[in-house]
């Protein structure tokens, strides 16, 4: 391997190689069967509805790491924000730069396009991310508490 990362954003025809990043996130995650993205609902809300973005980290001609983000936004600053929905780098390309790389290219779009802040979520149990995003300058706000609702739930708060 020459060590060369480029970068580039993803495109309709990578959709399959999208959803083969996010179910490697997910096993990673020991989350594989919570997955019910397909292909057609990628298409769909990243290149039809445009409500995320992907972006590839590319070593010696090959897709090792991706991004997928979206902005959000902070009233108490006034401006959008990038937030940064899933990271993942394939295994035999750790410590290559690679992950690093895609964060430092998310700084770059999110200080282009003039946000306030790029920030995203790490489960607790995962070591290895916090200990390198704690090098990278990146601070936990564990005086917050995700919430979520989904399925069901969210269809009968909506009613």
């Amino acid at each position: 391997m020459s060590g060369q990362i480029t970068f580039r954003r993803a495109q309709r025809e990578d959709v399959p190689l999208i959803l083969d990043f996010i179910k490697g996130l997910a096993d990673y995650e020991h989350m594989l069967d919570q997955v019910t993205a397909d292909e057609a609902l990628l298409e769909e809300w990243i290149f039809d509805k445009e409500k995320a973005e992907v972006i590839f980290a590319v070593l010696d001609g090959k897709e090792a790491g991706f991004a997928l983000f979206f902005h959000n936004f902070s009233t108490f600053l006034g401006k959008a924000g990038i937030y940064l929905e899933d990271l993942f780098v394939l295994p035999e390309y750790r410590g290559k730069g690679c992950g690093k790389g895609l964060l430092k290219k998310l700084a770059a779009i999110a200080v282009e396009r003039g946000c306030g802040r790029l920030e995203w979520s790490c489960l607790d149990w995962n070591r290895p991310s916090i200990d390198f995003y704690l090098s990278l300058g990146a601070v936990p706000m564990s005086d917050w508490t995700g919430y979520r609702v989904t399925g069901e739930t969210l269809g009968e708060l909506a009613r």
